[in-house]
């Protein structure tokens, strides 16, 4: 996810090399009757990261560029996801992290720890002032306990990392089936 300007610059900077480096790939006739699968490969990975890119850039560009007198409606699938959502909601409401610092009674420096970091050190309290000063309203939530299922031994900081990173790249798969499809 693109935070800043300065991100969304690298962004755009990193795209156009990928650009450039598939129109390279593209030409390269030797490699393709060489290799086939590998020029494939190499096209489809560059494809795919170019895309993922584009995607991130265009999220920011309609975020940045939301008219700040309407609301917007972000979605939120997992809550592995909420620090994303408050940083999104900061940038669509055109706020600094200065600026919500103050509406949330914190300092700059924490917010821009926080989202740093994804608010992984932030305290529920912390967030609490977040949400409350970018008057963020839940429309609706539903959280599913499988009480049959549930675990009764402690859940250890590797083991919830993991599980946000296997859901990390569940979704890169997904990326990549489709730009497989497209191809």
């Amino acid at each position: 996810m693109i935070k800043n300007e300065k991100e969304y610059e690298y962004s755009q900077e990193c795209a156009r090399k990928f650009e450039y480096s598939l129109r390279t790939l593209e030409q390269d006739e030797e490699l393709k009757k060489k290799d086939p699968e590998g020029w494939q490969l190499s096209g489809d990975v560059k494809q795919s990261h170019l895309m993922a890119l584009q995607a991130e850039i265009a999220e920011y560009d309609r975020l940045t560029s939301h008219d700040s007198d309407t609301p917007i409606v972000l979605t939120l699938d997992d809550i592995d996801y909420l620090p994303q959502i408050l940083i999104k909601a900061r940038m669509a409401a055109k706020l600094s992290q200065k600026e919500l610092a103050d509406l949330a009674g914190l300092k700059e420096e924490q917010i821009k720890r926080y989202e740093d970091n994804d608010y992984e050190d932030a305290s529920f309290l912390d967030v609490r002032f977040v949400i409350d000063a970018l008057e963020i309203q839940i429309q609706k939530g539903e959280f599913l306990v499988p009480l049959d299922t549930l675990r009764r031994t402690p859940v250890t900081k590797e083991e919830l990392l993991s599980s946000t990173h296997r859901f990390h790249s569940q979704q890169d798969q997904r990326i990549m089936e489709q730009v497989q499809l497209k191809s």
